[in-house]
């Protein structure tokens, strides 16, 4: 944790008051005022901009995709037919049943920079400053209550506006958004540094692969030139129908990850015993063979569908399963019929460059650290984010 977050701590205190939050700042007292959101702010609707869409427009179009990636997927307009400026509050004012969009917030940056489109509100107040109101009404669960999980999401104004908001003097506003601020900015620190390493991996993989780097013997000679073989000659599949749950009670405390089709593989954690895929026969690769996603396994687990196989190691003294899994990340081609099973049909006969076990050793080891380091960021993500949300919670009323 930086030095600058940990010298501005709040302190503990314990609130005597439903308008008291439990942190607070030294030197700040008094309960919190309680308002509707449209007693201190105004509020206005977007408009449509099907007609000036444009990709070399020169303002960013405020939709709801844009808001809800966080500013990463963008339209763009020749025209600024509903005017941002700096520090107005973008709103999703609709949203499809158990969407993650409804009431999100964007706060704008810069001044002549955004348009506002239909179906998203602006938000602005006096009382209230925007980098502490953001974090109030973004996704309040008081907009959420309006999404029956059913039908179609649409706040109108008058919703919006009755927004229960409850908030302390200006100074200490000011006070909790840049203590705030600075967090955000050591996540978003952590999140580049994460990027790099992953970016430094792609570019390393493709200059190994490219074999424009080498890696040489323990004896500083260099290993022999690489062949190509067939993926069905390194490497064996089992159907894993002795795995298969067909229940079972998930709970992210437990140890087991429960594998099941698609790209992100883990649908929950279990400490049931039985169907477990035993701990000798590890590492392997786990490969969907509807989507050709695969993941590398080293830890037990069971699996809940049959569009998975279990790739395993023809010999551990020809193949290093890790520089297989390596190289497999590297394959694309398209899924041709639907419902193609790759694994029996194609994928077994697709061919790879192949160096000699001992290179595939130290390729595999190379990489693997990076991953370690990715995987040692991610790790100090996840807990920088729920410390965040914790100390948000305490915070805020």
């Amino acid at each position: 944790m930086p030095t600058k977050i940990k010298q501005s701590m709040p302190i503990v205190r314990q609130a005597k008051s439903q308008k008291i939050s439990k942190l607070r700042f030294a030197g700040f007292s008094g309960e919190w005022e309680e308002k509707m959101l449209g007693e201190v702010a105004n509020f206005w609707n977007g408009k449509a901009h099907e007609q000036d869409i444009s990709a070399n427009g020169k303002y960013v179009v405020v939709n709801s995709k844009f808001i809800s990636q966080d500013g990463k997927v963008k339209k763009y307009s020749d025209n600024q037919i509903s005017p941002l400026k700096k520090d107005d509050i973008a709103i999703v004012m609709s949203d499809i049943p158990k969407g993650k969009a409804i009431g999100k917030c964007f706060l704008i940056d810069k001044d002549s920079a955004y348009t506002l489109n239909q179906r998203i509100g602006g938000i602005k107040s006096k009382e209230i400053i925007s980098q502490f109101l953001i974090r109030i009404i973004n996704r309040n669960k008081y907009f959420l209550k309006f999404d029956n999980g059913v039908s179609q999401t649409n706040l109108r104004k008058n919703e919006i506006l009755r927004c229960p908001v409850i908030f302390p003097a200006l100074p200490e506003q000011q006070k909790i958004a840049e203590f705030l601020g600075a967090v955000d900015e050591w996540i978003e620190n952590l999140c580049a540094q994460k990027e790099n390493l992953e970016f430094y991996k792609r570019k390393m993989m493709q200059k190994i692969f490219a074999q424009e780097i080498r890696f040489k013997d323990n004896k500083g000679n260099n290993f022999s030139e690489w062949e190509e073989k067939k993926l069905g000659e390194v490497l064996d599949y089992e159907q894993p129908t002795n795995y298969i749950v067909e229940s079972t009670e998930y709970n992210n405390n437990y140890n087991t990850p429960v594998l099941t089709a698609g790209k992100t593989f883990i649908l929950g954690y279990t400490n049931e015993k039985e169907g477990i895929f035993e701990a000798e026969k590890l590492p392997v690769i786990i490969f969907d063979d509807f989507t050709t996603a695969q993941k590398f396994v080293d830890i037990p687990f069971k699996v809940k569908s049959s569009a998975m196989k279990i790739l395993k190691n023809r010999s551990e003294k020809v193949s290093d399963i890790r520089f297989i899994f390596l190289t497999m990340q590297r394959i694309r081609f398209g899924l041709g019929e639907e419902h193609k099973r790759f694994w029996i049909s194609e994928y077994s006969k697709i061919k790879i460059p192949f160096p000699i076990y001992k290179e595939q050793q130290k390729i595999a080891d190379f990489l693997t650290s990076i991953d370690n380091l990715i995987n040692s960021k991610q790790q100090q993500i996840t807990q920088a984010e729920q410390w965040k949300k914790g100390l948000m919670q305490g915070l805020f009323v």
